[in-house]
């Protein structure tokens, strides 16, 4: 297991940009690895905001397309979520979700952060 701890998060205006990051206790770089960032608002559904693979290919939730981006610092073991043009409805609590496989169809390990708040308002 890896050990995830997530920062970056507070308040924010609309239209303001925060920057999370996700670091790892261990490696992260394997290629088959999966990174993602999910949110969770009070009573909603836990949600996938964006997505990563060890190679480097992306996919977003079509409501942050164009406005967020998932990126991996290898070096460093950790995973960042850029947040621009930040809405009131992209509040919530954003938790990391690292998932790591030594080989294509090994037995994946899921690891969990603790979560941040994002805030977003006037």
């Amino acid at each position: 297991q890896v050990h995830l701890v997530e920062s970056g998060g507070g308040l924010v205006q609309p239209g303001g940009s925060l920057r999370l990051s996700c670091a790892a206790s261990g490696s992260i770089s394997n290629i088959n690895n999966l990174m993602y960032w999910y949110r969770q608002a009070p009573g909603k559904q836990r949600e996938v905001v964006a997505g990563i693979d060890g190679s480097g290919k992306s996919d977003y939730l079509n409501s942050v397309k164009g406005r967020f981006t998932i990126s991996v610092d290898n070096a460093k073991n950790t995973v960042y979520l850029q947040m621009n043009s930040l809405k009131p409805e992209d509040t919530a609590v954003y938790l990391c979700n690292v998932i790591i496989k030594t080989a294509p169809f090994s037995t994946p390990q899921i690891n969990w952060g603790q979560g941040v708040q994002v805030t977003v308002s006037p």
